[in-house]
């Protein structure tokens, strides 16, 4: 589950570089640091052979750049249907689905959500990446997920407040 040192270093580095994603309180920083962070996972999920996870991965990487420059629910929903196309297309278990469906909630976050409305949809698209972690053997990633989900709702506690 663990053997492959290599893939589980770049999983803990995505999960430091996640826990300073969720930690920003502006929507732009937090975009920023979480399109560096899904390009690590990339690399990630190809060495771990997780070929839906990788998928989504780069999926997240191309929409969380667009999401930068555009805030149209057009482009999220170009987003959404391609990636669960695919997704449906490469599963062999319905296990493989759960990356794709929270990349889905993610693109619907980055493009049509702003402040703790975008965190919360991240939340519910961070308990599928967890579950997906958790099935594919992702150290970092589970840690990631996990915390991020704690990180992020601190976040949301202080957005909130404010």
């Amino acid at each position: 589950m663990f053997d492959n040192p290599l893939a589980q270093f770049f999983g803990l580095l995505s999960y430091c570089l996640g826990i300073y994603c969720f930690y920003q309180r502006d929507d732009r920083r937090l975009k920023i640091v979480m399109f560096i962070m899904q390009t690590n996972n990339c690399i990630h999920f190809a060495l771990l052979g997780a070929t839906t996870a990788l998928l989504s991965s780069i999926f997240s990487v191309v929409r969380t750049g667009l999401s930068l420059r555009t805030k149209s629910p057009l482009v999220a929903w170009l987003f959404i249907a391609v990636s669960f196309s695919l997704g449906l297309y490469l599963t062999d278990v319905w296990q493989d689905m759960l990356p794709v469906i929270g990349s889905c909630i993610g693109t619907y976050a980055l493009f049509c959500l702003q402040g703790i409305r975008m965190r919360l949809a991240f939340l519910l698209g961070a308990c599928f990446w967890l579950a997906n972690n958790i099935y594919v053997g992702s150290l970092g990633g589970t840690l990631l997920e996990a915390t991020l989900i704690t990180v992020n709702c601190r976040t949301m506690i202080k957005l909130y407040r404010a």
